[in-house]
């Protein structure tokens, strides 16, 4: 089920807030049962047959975190090879059987697999849970309806963020909702759907046409634009979606952990991946990185660190060569920086900063979009091989989307921040007139909703 479908907006939800505050708020495991069978209605609503795999994965996590309170290794480490085989089964055994196949020359049969939608984001959840719990950063849960519940939380299920276990441990016993917090957290959810309906399926139809051309089809000034265009899409998508998943949690009292901040105004490639996905970078950072040695160590292991990470990135991302390179290619400039660029890049103006970030950052989007590593090399070399002629589709797509383009920018800067600090000298009229925007926003997305057939989200595939 998609939060931008007319059955999950004016169906699912509202019969779901309905029953939920029905309930008085002292009855908290009445809630939370409701909760938890509105979750898995949720994920079975498209996925019948893999919601007992999310079932088996929670309780592989359950029983992992008892044996972690007394034998930590043990139980990360069965909870890691029984989640992460699950994980591998599901997303990489095409991909592992048909590289065999043709390196080795074998004729192995290619399995039909399906993927389960979210897969990957639940699989770091439940070891989220296991290594808190060895660790000792949140307490063992008895009930294994709270793992579940943790687990399966509809709002972040399928495309996070990846909540940590000790961000939410209290809050799934002891949370409480109010209608200031639900306001905020609808706010929320709308101007994330606006930013998914309005902006990213624009600049996913765009880059959709410009990524479907040939290589003789291609030109330089489309190259430029479908780049910029899957840019867009890719951070109005996924920010979208995290904030409509924040605001959801919200509603019924869960705080999340920001996912986005901004990172298009990023001065480097090191505070872009500060600012990006910031629930799978910290992941990877304090469940990989930081045990593998992290920095406190000899600098051919740190650096050997930083690559096994960003390698461990681009897979996680898809079971396909292009998401290898792509976290190899941050991989590699992260180490550059850090080595070489750092100081060479604070004694430059901030302009020539941001150029440099974001012209690497929309090359690194090149390489996760493609679908080949043959369409990257031509992909590329198209955007760096001008012509004197401009292609007649860079004039239609300029033209038929010239109002998504400008917003897409306008909404990729921190607008909205400056305006709040505004609002404290005007006494909260602005957050009058970003109530009414919100349901503006609202009104809108609802009729493109309803016009259009072109709705996908990027990260459901991961």
């Amino acid at each position: 089920m998609l939060f931008s479908s007319s059955i999950f907006l004016f169906l699912f939800l509202p019969a779901l807030l309905l029953v939920y505050f029905l309930i008085p708020s002292k009855f908290r495991e009445t809630r939370n049962n409701v909760l938890l069978l509105a979750s898995l209605g949720f994920y079975a609503w498209g996925e019948p047959v893999f919601v007992f795999v999310m079932i088996l994965s929670i309780m592989i996590n359950y029983i992992c975190g008892f044996i972690a309170v007394k034998h930590k290794r043990i139980g990360i480490i069965l909870a890691s090879i029984i989640g992460l085989g699950l994980l591998i089964y599901y997303k990489y055994t095409i991909l592992l059987v048909s590289s065999a196949n043709s390196v080795f020359g074998l004729n192995l049969p290619v399995p039909e697999i399906v993927l389960p939608i979210g897969i990957s984001f639940f699989t770091f959840q439940g070891l989220s849970y296991v290594i808190d719990v060895a660790r000792g950063d949140a307490p063992v849960q008895k009930n294994p309806l709270h793992v579940a519940l943790y687990v399966a939380l509809f709002p972040q299920l399928i495309a996070g963020p990846i909540v940590r276990y000790q961000t939410v441990a209290d809050e799934i016993s002891n949370r409480h909702e109010n209608i200031t917090e639900a306001a905020e957290g609808a706010r929320r959810f709308m101007l994330g759907l606006a930013k998914k309906m309005l902006i990213s399926n624009a600049m996913g139809q765009i880059a959709d046409d410009v990524f479907a051309m040939t290589s003789s089809q291609l030109t330089w000034d489309i190259a430029w634009i479908g780049a910029f265009a899957y840019t867009m899409q890719i951070y109005f998508d996924f920010s979208g979606y995290s904030d409509m998943a924040i605001g959801l949690g919200k509603i019924f009292g869960f705080h999340f952990l920001e996912n986005f901040n901004y990172p298009y105004i990023s001065q480097s490639i090191t505070e872009f991946w500060r600012r990006w996905h910031i629930s799978l970078s910290t992941w990877f950072r304090d469940y990989v990185y930081i045990p593998l040695g992290g920095n406190r160590c000899s600098k051919p292991r740190w650096l050997f660190n930083i690559l096994a990470v960003w390698m461990l990135t681009g897979i996680w991302h898809g079971a396909a060569w292009n998401f290898l390179l792509w976290g190899l290619y941050f991989g590699v400039i992260l180490i550059i920086e850090k080595v070489v660029l750092n100081k060479l890049l604070e004694r430059l103006p901030s302009v020539i900063r941001w150029i440099y970030s974001f012209f690497l950052i929309m090359i690194g989007w090149v390489i996760f979009r493609s679908e080949s590593l043959s369409q990257i090399l031509w992909y590329i070399k198209a955007m760096f091989t001008p012509s004197t002629q401009i292609n007649r589709l860079t004039y239609y797509m300029l033209n038929q989307y010239n109002v998504e383009l400008i917003a897409a920018c306008i909404c990729s800067i921190p607008v909205v921040k400056w305006f709040r600090k505004k609002e404290q000298q005007y006494g909260g009229l602005l957050t009058i007139g970003e109530n009414i925007w919100a349901m503006a926003m609202f009104g809108l997305s609802v009729v493109w909703l309803i016009s259009s057939s072109f709705n996908p989200f990027i990260y459901f595939r991961f």
